[in-house]
């Protein structure tokens, strides 16, 4: 069974309206997909293992971020701008931008 972390938790409470609900769906994929994930912070974010770091992800004023850790051996960036935000998935700023 993985674990969560009340810091994450709080880490999602402080963030902004938009960037909330787009946290929860993140991290409740991550553990659908992986049940024995522990959840961690890391940099300042919230970081999910699994046998190492796994994904990470972050809210910030306009837009959140996720990404996985060897992410370009995992999935393609999907035509996002690499400069744009960090992770493979580049600035999301709404739940139906999700994969």
């Amino acid at each position: 069974m993985g674990r969560k972390d009340p810091r994450v938790d709080a880490y999602i409470a402080g963030r902004a309206e938009f960037a909330r609900p787009l946290l929860r769906s993140l991290r409740g994929v991550v553990h659908a997909g992986c049940p024995k994930v522990e959840e961690t912070i890391k940099w300042g974010m919230p970081a999910f293992e699994y046998h190492g770091l796994l994904c990470m992800m972050a809210a910030f004023k306009q837009h959140a971020a996720f990404g996985f850790w060897k992410g370009g051996s995992i999935v393609e960036r999907r035509g996002a701008d690499p400069d744009s935000a960090m992770g493979q998935f580049g600035r999301l700023t709404s739940l139906d931008q999700l994969p």
